[in-house]
Parts: C-alpha cells; structure tokens; sequence
C-alpha cells in the first residue's frame, strides 16, 4: 500500500504540477497542490464564460491557467492531476507517459493526503445505483451513531472531505470507473461492485476495460470485497482481486442467503455474513417494507449497504434505522401522482438501458415512456425482457427509432406513439399520450433508458419537466 501523505506535508514543495480540467474536481484540486507550495499549472479544453471564471480566481492565487489549450504537455511537468472525466487517449496523456510523467486524478490525490489517523473509506461503485447505496450507507452508518459523509462521485468532493476540520469516524464514498481508473494506490477498508453492463464504452474503449476499471476498487481490500450474486462478473472481480490477507468475499442475493452472503427471506433482510457460525445462523436486519422505494434493484441497493455497514462493525438495530430514515434523491423510482388509479413514476435518472430494465420489472402494467441519447445502446434485450409488461409506450428523442425498431421485433403487439417533436412541450404531449394507453391498475413510467442532452439539460430537467407534466394533467 502506497504510504498516506500528511496533510502538512512537503512532499509537493516546488513539484511542477499540471492540473487537468477545471470544474468540480480541479479547482480544489489546485488550490490543494498551491497551498503546499506546488508550481501548478491548469490547462483546460474549454474557454466560456464559466472557465474564465474560475480561471480568474485561481490566477489571483498565483496560479497559472492555459484555457484551450488541454493538449500541450506543459514544459517541465513533473505530475498531472486529471478531472475524472478527461479520457485516457488524450494526447496530453500520451504525451505524458513519453515523458515518464505519472497521472492521478483527484481521488488519488485525496488518498495520498489523508493524514495518519484518516477515516477508513467504505467504497462503492457499479454501473447503476452507486449514489443511491452511497446514501443509504451514510444513513445507516450515521444511525450507529458514527461521524460520516456520503462523498467522491456524488458531488462532495474527496479534497473536502478529508482535508477538512469536520471529523469523520467512516467515509461513505461513491466512485466512478473514471475516477478508479485514475487512483492505482486506493485502497479500501470494505469495498462493493454493484452490478456490471455497457456503459461509458466509449471512454474506456472496451467492456473489459471498463470492468478492470471497475475492479480496482477491490484491490487491496482489508475486510470485506461485496459482489452481487446475480451478476458473475462482479463476482469474477472479486476473484481477480489482490487484496489483504483475511479479507472476505460477500454476496448479496434477493433470494435465500447462503453462508458469508446477505439476502432476503420472507419479506425480511437477512445476514448470514456477520454472524457467529455464518453456516447455521441469519441475523434480520430490517424489513423489505423499510427500503424506499421497496423496488427490487433497490432492495439489492439496500443489502449492498448492508453489508459493508455490518463490515465495519454495525449493528442490526443501526441498519434498519438507517434504511428507514434514507430518503431517495429525486428523479429514481419517485412516485409523482395517481390519476383516474394510474400511478405516473418518474425515474428519468435511469439513463442506460440497465437502470430501465431494473425500473421496468418493478411494475406489472407499464406505459413506458422511453428515448433520448442511446450513447451507442443497443435495445433489444431490453425489449425482450420487459415485453410481457408493456401495455403501451411512447417515445421521445433523437433516438427513439432504435426502440421503436426493437420493439418492432421483440413487442409487436404493443401500441406505440412516436413522438417527432423536441419543443419544451414534448414531455407535456408523451405524458398526455400515455394518460390515453393507460388503464386503472397501470403505472405510466419515465424510465428512458437514454440519457437526456439532446432535449433536456439533464436528467432532472427531464424528470422535472415530467413531473410537472403530470401535475398539469392533474389539475
């Protein structure tokens, strides 16, 4: 294990540094360096109006910022901190492993600062639920009465967290497979892969690559590696994993638990990991009716927290405390209205073809309302799996053929409205045409299973706009 780094540390005295990227992880991360007396350099690709701002207040510091222009290796680089997100056959990289120039994104910096008595960090990853888990592990950890934060890819940054006054005993942390991708030295007290599908291909080149990535959060692993029992490459992960002597591989099922897994029995969340004689003994944790929303994915989510709170040494009592108290961020799985015994649920942050699949087999009559980015997805396993659901859909978005030509194949017998139209009413007009497909019992469900740039700013534009759709029909 690489050694931590004091925070007082002079380890960066004088270090030509180059910072990658400004924004949310490069800001703090050149601040960081400058304070302890690193030559730092930002370059960035863009150059608008919010570049130049941020590039202002660092100049004021002393700090040197080159806006468009993230190409160029700058002259005498010693080290590059990279924003997660920057993919790894830029030309900057490129040039930088010519020079023999090692590259850390901003995870790897934040590990390497943690002082000597820094918080051990319970890390999650995996293509869909990350945040989600992340919460529900801070949740129930702050129900053990610990001090902790759900921090890294959830929007808090990792810089903060441990560099910062407040204390912490535990450190729930989400991790992006671009930020693993660029933190070799990480390593975890506890670690989980949620689930594993084709994702981000397009930075990471390939599917293996993309796992590798995703498997690095293993390594070096002290108690615990958790995998999902249902998806074997989460499980080969933790296979191929060189971690510390004495660490355990944990599954999670949301069937009956075999010894060292957690699952679910009779509607009740079992433990048959943690317990004394793991071969004879479960102990309950909390009820299914305790998750919100008690979907299937997310009871997965749940156990996935589970498991790595009952690693550090939580009680049962704590982890359905913190389940019940958790309240899910908007836009998964939320349930907006019922009208006319229709329930309209907007999950419009499942963006890939994996979060829909999950959000889909949650309901048993489903208008589906679907399309936006495909980011290269193909639809027809999708189709197939939740044709029998289907009563209706309606689709949005560049490109929404795809799905109409896999539901062509797979659901023919399902009525679809295509929906040319990418004007701020659209979502206005999709809710309106599934209002019309639906009948009492059906639930009409945002789960676009694209992402949502090329109508919305985002997903919870979309899931806003949706929502706000839903009321209008309401009143």
């Amino acid at each position: 294990m690489t050694s931590s780094v004091p925070s007082g540390s002079s380890e960066f005295q004088g270090k030509h540094v180059t910072v990658a990227g400004l924004g949310v992880s490069g800001v703090p991360a050149a601040k960081v360096l400058h304070a302890r007396g690193a030559i730092v350099t930002v370059v960035n690709d863009g150059d608008d109006a919010r570049a130049r701002e941020q590039a202002a207040e660092l100049e004021a510091l002393g700090i040197t910022v080159r806006l468009g222009d993230g190409a160029t290796l700058p002259e005498g680089t010693e080290l590059i901190v990279t924003a997660p997100g920057w993919k790894p056959d830029k030309p900057l990289f490129l040039a930088a492993e010519k020079a023999g120039v090692p590259v850390w994104g901003d995870v790897e910096l934040a590990w390497r600062l943690r002082g000597p008595d820094a918080a051990p960090w319970l890390a999650v990853t995996g293509t869909n639920g990350k945040t989600t888990t992340v919460q529900m592990l801070a949740s129930i950890l702050k129900a053990a009465g610990l001090r902790t934060a759900a921090v890294g890819n959830i929007g808090v940054s990792l810089l903060d967290a441990v560099l910062g006054e407040e204390e912490h005993d535990v450190l729930a942390v989400e991790l992006s497979s671009y930020q693993l991708h660029w933190a070799p030295s990480l390593r975890a007290h506890s670690a989980v892969v949620l689930n594993l599908a084709p994702d981000h291909l397009d930075w990471h080149g390939s599917m293996e690559a993309y796992a590798a990535d995703k498997g690095r959060i293993f390594e070096g692993n002290r108690v615990a590696c958790v995998y999902n029992v249902a998806d074997k490459l989460t499980e080969d992960l933790v296979r191929e994993a060189d971690v510390e002597e004495g660490c355990r591989a944990i599954g999670f099922t949301l069937g009956t638990p075999g010894p060292s897994q957690l699952g679910v029995v009779d509607g009740i969340l079992v433990d048959r990991a943690f317990v004394e004689n793991r071969h004879k003994n479960a102990q309950e944790l909390a009820e299914v009716g305790d998750v919100n929303p008690p979907a299937p994915h997310n009871i997965a989510n749940a156990l996935a927290a589970a498991a790595l709170a009952r690693a550090f040494g939580v009680p049962a009592t704590a982890v359905r405390d913190g389940l019940r108290a958790f309240r899910p961020d908007a836009h998964r799985i939320a349930h907006v209205a019922d009208l006319d015994q229709v329930a309209y649920v907007d999950d419009s942050k499942a963006t890939n073809t994996h979060a829909a699949e999950a959000s889909l087999a949650a309901y048993e009559s489903i208008v589906w309302i679907a399309g936006g980015l495909a980011k290269g997805a193909a639809f027809d396993e999708l189709v197939a799996k939740s044709a029998k659901r289907l009563r209706g859909v309606v689709l949005i978005g560049a490109d929404r053929a795809l799905i109409r030509d896999a539901l062509a194949r797979h659901a023919p017998q399902v009525p679809v409205v295509d929906l040319e139209r990418t004007d701020t009413g659209a979502m206005l007009q999709a809710v309106t045409e599934a209002k019309r497909l639906a009948q009492p019992g059906d639930t009409v469900l945002l789960a676009p299973a694209c992402a949502s740039m090329d109508m919305f700013t985002n997903y919870n534009q979309r899931g806003d706009a949706f929502a706000e759709a839903v009321r209008e029909l309401g009143a």
